[in-house]
Formats: structure tokens, C-alpha cells, sequence
């Protein structure tokens, strides 16, 4: 049965949806807000990339120039040319560093380790034949 165009409605009749039809258009709605946020923050530019990558030089750097868990600064010179990256082990008494002039990670002339492009890693430093002292290995890697 038809109603005609002069009839009143109750309040009962007027904008009445199913509670079921209401709920599913809301996860609707909210499923493809999470999907939209989740792709903007997947095109944002991020750093994570650049840790990971002094990350993986680290962990490449450290197996070339460690020997027994000892890091040998005079390994650094096969690096010379090879590595994306400038590598320094520093002690309290020297330091030594080999990479490309093209990067230039530094703040007068050293390393900053707050950079999202340095990776850094406490390490024993073989200074002279039997004497070894606590130091530190950085990779600083180009953009």
C-alpha cells in the first residue's frame, strides 16, 4: 500500500534505519579511514631507511676489520674506496677514519652520532701489539 504525497508521517516513520544497516556503514567508514592514514604514513618520507641502512654498513664494516671480537684500526685502509660510508674508531687517545670525500656527516670535521645516518657501536680497539682499550665504531652513510 502506497501512501500519497498529502499524507503526514508519525515520528516513528521518519528517518528510521536498521540498527544492523547503521553499524556495518560505520566499520565501513572506519575501515577505509584506517586503510587512507595507513597509506599516508606508508608515502611519508621517512629516516627509518637511513638507520637501517648505517645499520647494515655497521654490521658489514665490523666483520671486515674485527678479528676475534677485536677491532684492528689498520684493517680500515681495505676499506678505503669500497664502502658508501666514512668509518672512524675512536678511543680516548686516537682516532682513525677512512671513507669518501663526498660524504660529509660531520660537524667540524667529526662524526655526529645523533644523526639519523651515523651508526654507532661500543667495540674493543686494538691500539698496540697485546694492549687493547674500549672504543668506539661509527659508519656515517651518504644520503
Amino acid at each position: 500500500m502506497s501512501r500519497s504525497s498529502g499524507e503526514r508521517f508519525g515520528e516513528e516513520d521518519r528517518a528510521a534505519v536498521e540498527p544492523l544497516a547503521a553499524l556495518v556503514a560505520v566499520l565501513a567508514v572506519g575501515a577505509a579511514l584506517g586503510l587512507y592514514v595507513t597509506a599516508l604514513d606508508d608515502a611519508a618520507p621517512s629516516t627509518e631507511s637511513e638507520e637501517y641502512a648505517a645499520d647494515a654498513v655497521l654490521d658489514r664494516v665490523e666483520r671486515d676489520v674485527a678479528g676475534g671480537g677485536i677491532v684492528r684500526p689498520n684493517e680500515l685502509s681495505r676499506l678505503d674506496g669500497e664502502t658508501p660510508a666514512t668509518v672512524e674508531v675512536v678511543t680516548d687517545r686516537r682516532r682513525w677514519r677512512v671513507g669518501l670525500a663526498g660524504v660529509d656527516p660531520a660537524a667540524g670535521g667529526r662524526i655526529d652520532p645523533r644523526s639519523e645516518r651515523v651508526a654507532e657501536r661500543s667495540v674493543t680497539v686494538a691500539v698496540a701489539p697485546g694492549e687493547n682499550v674500549r672504543g668506539k665504531l661509527r659508519v656515517a652513510v651518504r644520503r
